[in-house]
């Protein structure tokens, strides 16, 4: 039974993952999010059976069928990390599913909004080496919003409360580093995006898990840095390296793994 509902629920964020990415690539454009898509290319509008969230892809070979212009691989790699992201949620969240299904629900709909706007984020920062303020103020706001109702550290998850003074000072609590490094490097070493974005980041971690999430994105952030400093042509020491992913990827880490290296905690 949790097998075919984790395939199922894979299912859903290849689908919301093949609409994130109509977001990504019309974000700030002049398109708007409705209509038919069409090749970027050629544009010829896709028909349903090029339109299959992953499969399409594989089967097209990574060509339009009608010019056969390579599709961006960013294509695949969304709609996998969101179903990815939308199968662990139902894992984790498994015993609400059974015991309390209206907390599931309302769980499940919280954290898949956010993350989905997280990968939205990432994605954006990759392609355009920016984090537009609107989507970091919807992120905060609805991460603000969830320290009121939501409390994974506790078995209930879902219910209204007042946040503890951690949980309300969290969100600031990892922004401080990051501003402070856009403070003292006027902007060289980091966007004051990223301490906008880590806002949000705090609030949705929590006090016990903000740290690792941090210490995750700074460790991964310097590895795979230098590596592509090292092997890419591309880049190189002067080169902008957008910082969100880490972020993201820490922060999503410490969320799914339960991860408390660096616990912090105080009333």
């Amino acid at each position: 039974m949790t097998t075919i509902l984790t395939l199922i629920f894979f299912g859903l964020g290849l689908i919301i993952g093949s609409f994130l990415n109509v977001v990504i690539f019309r974000l700030n454009t002049d398109r708007t999010f409705g209509g038919r898509s069409a090749c970027m290319s050629c544009h010829h509008k896709l028909s349903w059976f090029e339109l299959v969230p992953l499969l399409s892809y594989l089967f097209l070979l990574g060509r339009c069928r009608h010019c056969k212009t390579h599709i961006s691989a960013q294509y695949p790699i969304v709609e996998f990390l969101v179903g990815i992201i939308f199968a662990s949620l139902f894992l984790k969240f498994e015993n609400l599913f059974f015991d309390a299904p209206y907390s599931f629900i309302a769980a499940y709909a919280f954290y898949a909004a956010v993350f989905s706007l997280l990968m939205v984020i990432a994605t954006y920062d990759v392609k355009h080496k920016i984090i537009p303020d609107a989507l970091s103020v919807i992120l905060g706001t609805l991460a603000f919003i969830g320290i009121f109702f939501f409390n994974i550290d506790d078995a209930r998850v879902f219910y209204l409360h007042l946040p503890s003074l951690s949980q309300f000072l969290s969100g600031f609590i990892l922004a401080a580093p990051f501003a402070l490094l856009w403070l003292v490097s006027r902007g060289r070493w980091m966007g004051l995006g990223d301490a906008k974005l880590a806002i949000g980041l705090g609030w949705i971690l929590g006090p016990s898990r903000l740290l690792s999430g941090a210490v995750l994105s700074f460790w991964v952030g310097a590895v795979l840095g230098i590596i592509l400093v090292a092997f890419s042509r591309k880049y190189k020491m002067k080169s902008e390296l957008p910082f969100a992913p880490y972020l993201v990827l820490g922060a999503a880490l410490a969320f799914f793994f339960e991860l408390h290296i660096f616990l912090m905690s105080f009333n």
